[in-house]
């Protein structure tokens, strides 16, 4: 299978924007593939934005995204108070803010929900991440959840074991208040990486997956 990677001219530093609806959203998602970026490119940007928190929720999502980006080059991290499971009822309000964002952010790779999930929060953060920023790279990530919307993605990033048991450790110490739920725990997290790294033949067996609905091939 060939292999395509994250390209930026050498003197140009790589510029991320990760969306997340909830406060764990991004890590679940995305977080071995941000941590093998910041090993990657060193002088990463990072604006890291979750649209939904309360007061232990919001600190517990500062503590996790700052020891998700310990390796960036320089981060911007924001956790907005949009009101849960309403994001359908107050998308007027979030549009708003995607307006100001991309305003202030060009990046060159934004994370963002999968479009077809069945949280209408995260539906709403995926469509208004395509309408803001329509000439960059978006990568729709997946949260295995009580509904059972998993699809078939199809793009991956390859994590070894170290890196996939890393992820893991940062979400289960940072989101004290979620290990309460019978879903939020290693076995769970693993599992999604394990299958991923199956489906795409990953030699460290496991991986992340993506939507990856446009992409200019050079």
């Amino acid at each position: 299978m060939l292999s395509l990677g994250f390209r930026t001219q050498s003197d140009t530093p790589l510029r991320i924007l990760c969306l997340g609806a909830h406060c764990d959203d991004i890590e679940i998602g995305c977080g071995g593939t941000i941590l093998t970026l910041l090993e990657t490119y060193r002088r990463t940007t990072v604006d890291w934005v979750v649209f939904s928190s309360e007061d232990q929720r919001g600190a517990e999502a500062h503590e996790s995204a700052n020891t998700f980006l310990k390796q960036a080059g320089s981060k911007n991290i924001v956790i907005k108070n949009f009101t849960n499971s309403f994001f359908p009822y107050i998308a007027g309000e979030i549009k708003r803010y995607f307006e100001e964002l991309k305003r202030n952010v060009s990046p060159d790779l934004v994370f963002t929900h999968y479009r077809n999930d069945l949280h209408q929060d995260h539906r709403v953060i995926s469509e208004l991440a395509w309408n803001s920023f329509r000439n960059h790279m978006v990568l729709e990530y997946e949260i295995p959840k009580y509904d059972g919307d998993l699809g078939s993605p199809n793009s991956f990033v390859h994590l070894d074991q170290s890196m996939a048991e890393r992820k893991i450790s940062y979400i289960l110490e940072s989101f004290r208040s979620q290990r309460t739920k019978q879903w939020f725990d290693k076995e769970t997290f693993l599992a999604m990486l394990r299958l991923r790294g199956m489906e795409s033949n990953a030699p460290s067996r496991y991986a992340e997956a993506f939507y990856c609905r446009k992409a200019v091939l050079a």
